[in-house]
């Protein structure tokens, strides 16, 4: 008999933020998968759920790499796949981590479509994405009333964000690590930076807030780094 095979959220840092459902299920897998990429080692993920992880739990780190489209890079993908078959076949109940919510920018979706038309069964558990856990802890309304909220990653075109952020009343930035100074800008163009902060590597023991983003555009972004803004009213 097959085993089953579970997406887990683990949300963005702060163990104490995960759900008692995945919890349940990190309790009683066989094996847990852990991301990582080719560059670091270790597993943020795995680390955030350790305080659940029964002792005889087996972990498997898998490398995914960093890629726009995992079409581009699929001799990597189809060997992730096929060990998770194959654990699965054998009647362990195997739970793939991800930070955040696993159908939010997530790995977990390219693992969830190579899996989904397999003879498996699949249960993804959400989790709190960052920028939930950051408004709660600042106390900083994500959006209200009529706002329009729009959620970017500070990875696609510039042109496109910032035709975005016009039409946006309140806005989230994720992964602004690799352009941050032209964020920086686009939010002071649109009357954005004055409302903006910035939280790195929230809910983990180094977390880190910016408040005045235009002040530290050329220092170095952390990977997880969101910003929430909104127009000046």
């Amino acid at each position: 008999m097959s085993g089953i095979f579970y997406g887990i959220g683990v949300g963005p840092g702060d163990p104490e933020l995960l759900t008692m459902k995945a919890i349940h299920a990190i309790e009683k897998v066989d094996v847990l998968i852990a991301p990582k990429t080719e560059k670091k080692d270790g597993s943020v993920a795995l680390t955030i759920a350790k305080p659940y992880l029964k002792p005889d739990v087996e972990i498997v780190y898998q490398v995914f790499p960093m890629v726009k489209d995992f079409a581009d890079s699929t001799e990597a993908w189809e060997a992730n796949k096929a060990e998770i078959l194959g654990l699965l076949r054998s009647g362990k109940n195997v739970a793939f981590l991800t930070l955040g919510d696993p159908m939010f920018y997530s790995t977990y979706i390219y693992v969830y479509r190579l899996l989904e038309h397999e003879d498996v069964t699949i249960e993804t558990i959400p989790g709190i994405p960052a920028f939930a856990a950051i408004g709660s802890k600042l106390g900083y309304p994500i959006v209200e009333g009529n706002d329009i909220l729009s959620i970017i990653p500070a990875t696609a075109d510039l042109e496109r964000i910032r035709k975005a952020v016009e039409i946006s009343d309140n806005v989230v930035l994720m992964k602004v690590y690799k352009n941050f100074p032209e964020i920086a800008d686009l939010l002071e163009e649109n009357d954005m930076a004055r409302q903006a902060v910035m939280v790195s590597r929230c809910g983990l023991p180094d977390e880190h807030r910016i408040d005045d983003i235009g002040q530290h555009k050329n220092e170095p972004v952390n990977y997880l780094s969101t910003i929430l803004t909104r127009k000046t009213v």
